[in-house]
């Protein structure tokens, strides 16, 4: 393990300026137009032929309850307790919906099991309802349950059994059918309100949204403007209406330069630094260094100077064990030596000079062998000096 004391010199040219070599997007990977949106499902389902794995098979148990009453609806009539199979587990089907899907078109749903089964492996789901937020039907599930893991076990059980061992790898009791649910009815979506249309940033930001407005203006004159951090609004040319798409597709090709926060994100528990270019630090000096205390124990034997045998017998007139000692009674021991160091090594100063970055920063830190951890520590720091120039984020 190396250990290093690194002083720094860092220096800011106090102002922000716009880098030549930035990176220009369109608009349509910076916004999402208000009313195009997903929308979540929800229903209740039952899962079967889990082979044993499925939900306990008391009459309380939900699963039970509802395997009664769907046999019911197909005029077959049972009396509780004559259903005894494990093979059946009640479940929750959730689904998001995206916009403008149509009658007829599919996508997959999740199914996560809400009793005491084992396994959903090898199920299938049976036709669920998948209800809106607003609690009509939108979509039907049902289909083979595909898992993102497995459990197998062996031995037997029972008062024969000489063991049962088990493998099991993710969660068995969560899955997904695939294209299991079809759209039966469409949600409707509203994008045009007053002739006008609102796009969302993705990222709010001032300076991004008065770009996205002013690009926008540069081919459709005073058509958009920026309301807040968050949307821009705007309307529909002339020459556009009756032709949404062509005018949303034709303003989402527009190039524009995204602005970002300075900010540094930090993740103590992985160890992860991400910045943001625009970061700056201001002058500041930091050192850094580590001790290292190092206990080691080395075992030793102390002999008495003078030694004398003795043969002692037992009752009996049985040789015993023969035992040294000395003259004044003292015996042999084994003793343990403990030494204690203390190590504090350096490095050389080192310099970083011409609008040093955090990018800047962490090369040189890498260069000299610094860990991650080191690095956020290093940064913690130089931000409660006031000398970071951007937001610190730690998760």
């Amino acid at each position: 393990m190396s250990f290093f004391r690194l002083v720094l010199l860092l220096t800011l040219t106090i102002g922000y300026f716009m880098s030549p070599m930035a990176c220009a997007t369109t608009i349509k990977n910076l916004v999402q137009i208000d009313g195009d949106r997903d929308n979540q499902l929800v229903g209740y389902g039952i899962v079967i032929g889990l082979g044993g794995k499925g939900d306990s098979s008391t009459d309380a148990s939900t699963a039970r309850q509802s395997v009664y009453n769907m046999l019911s609806n197909f005029g077959i009539k049972h009396k509780k307790g004559e259903i005894k199979s494990k093979n059946v587990a009640a479940v929750m089907v959730t689904a998001d919906v995206k916009s403008f899907a149509k009658n007829g078109s599919r996508m997959d749903v999740i199914v996560s099991s809400i009793g005491d089964a084992k396994s959903l492996q090898g199920g299938v789901l049976l036709q669920t309802p998948l209800q809106g937020a607003d609690g009509k039907v939108y979509a039907v599930a049902q289909g083979p349950i595909v898992l993102g893991g497995f459990m197998a076990s062996s031995g037997g059980t029972g008062a024969n059994a000489q063991g049962n061992a088990s493998v099991q790898q993710n969660h068995t009791t969560v899955g997904r059918v695939i294209d299991g649910a079809i759209i039966e009815h469409e949600i409707p979506v509203q994008l045009v309100r007053n002739n006008a249309i609102n796009l969302n940033l993705l990222n709010p930001d001032f300076v991004t949204a008065v770009r996205i407005a002013d690009a926008i203006n540069n081919n459709f004159s005073g058509v958009a403007q920026a309301l807040s951090p968050s949307t821009v609004n705007v309307r529909i040319p002339e020459i556009y209406q009756g032709q949404l798409m062509n005018f949303i597709a034709q303003v989402g090709m527009y190039e524009v330069v995204p602005d970002a926060k300075a900010k540094i994100i930090i993740n103590e528990r992985t160890g992860t630094i991400v910045a943001t270019e625009q970061v700056r630090i201001s002058t500041v000096a930091v050192s850094h260094g580590n001790l290292t205390i190092t206990v080691s124990e080395e075992a030793s034997v102390s002999q008495p100077n003078t030694l004398v045998e003795k043969n002692f017998i037992t009752a009996g007139n049985v040789p015993g064990d023969n035992q040294t000692t000395s003259q004044n009674g003292a015996t042999t021991k084994t003793v343990s030596n403990a030494t204690v160091q203390v190590k504090d090594s350096s490095k050389s100063f080192m310099m970083l000079n011409e609008y040093p970055t955090v990018q800047e920063l962490t090369a040189v830190l890498n260069q000299i062998g610094a860990s991650t951890r080191d690095m956020i520590t290093i940064l913690q720091t130089i931000k409660a000096a006031g000398a970071l120039q951007a937001e610190l984020v730690t998760l």
